[in-house]
């Protein structure tokens, strides 16, 4: 049986909208604020002994995944396919690099910080992050089988290399960087993915179907182009056909 003195009995009782949790040590009651704002303590010195409301900080703070701790400017997760494809096709001239991980891969994990350093040091590139257990469709899409895995990407090249890493492989990520972060202008389109692989991933339902300007744009920007150059070969031609009739 346990009696109003018995050590360490627990009694909740009220005071300025705090539940006091008794516990008979060392004559003191802690008592704790229910709209969590901070903590009362208060003497136990009699009944009628009103609880002393101390206000005191709470932070509690989000505790960041490993794969958000060191993300640097240049770096996007990507959130679907359309938005992948929107990516690549909009970085013009800029090396992409599409890092494909998993929250539950190891080899991901202990890689990361190396791949964030990196990335800060080419502010000029563009990092992009897949997630491939929110994108599962579309990475089985895209042949992505095995992670950590990386594609570079560069203008009207469109893919450039591909890869799997690990710390223990890290210089073949280093050595891809240095060889393809050269400064290059391209008279043409960024190619971003495949067009095997647009439809594929067209087929699946991930991306619209339809020759859209989101998805489909450099088909048309290089149709224009075709058409400058012709414009400028004709006005050439005229030139140089008006020329030879003035010599005569």
């Amino acid at each position: 049986m346990l009696g109003s003195k018995t050590k360490g009995a627990l009694n909740k009782a009220k005071s300025k909208g705090c539940s006091v949790l008794n516990n008979a040590f060392m004559g003191e009651s802690a008592a704790l604020d229910e709209k969590g704002l901070g903590y009362c303590s208060s003497k136990a010195s009699s009944s009628s002994s009103v609880a002393v409301h101390a206000q005191a900080t709470i932070s509690v703070s989000k505790s960041l995944k490993w794969w958000e701790k060191n993300l640097k400017p240049n770096m996007t997760e990507i959130h679907s396919a359309q938005e992948l494809v929107h990516s690549l096709l909009k970085a013009g001239d800029s090396l992409v690099v599409v890092d494909f991980y998993s929250p539950g891969c190891g080899g991901c994990k202990a890689l990361d910080s190396k791949i964030c350093q990196i990335a800060g040091l080419h502010p000029n590139a563009i990092f992009l992050r897949v997630n491939y257990d929110e994108l599962k469709n579309m990475c089985h899409g895209l042949r992505i089988h095995v992670l950590p895995f990386f594609r570079f990407y560069k203008g009207a090249e469109g893919r450039v290399c591909s890869f799997s890493c690990t710390n223990a492989t890290i210089k073949k990520f280093k050595d891809a960087m240095a060889k393809y972060s050269n400064e290059r202008c391209y008279f043409a389109p960024a190619k971003g993915l495949e067009e095997s692989e647009l439809k594929i991933l067209a087929s699946m339902g991930e991306i619209s179907n339809d020759s859209s300007p989101l998805v489909y744009p450099k088909h048309e920007k290089m149709k224009n182009l075709v058409n400058d150059f012709s414009e400028v070969w004709n006005m050439a031609s005229n030139s140089r056909g008006v020329m030879k009739d003035s010599m005569f």
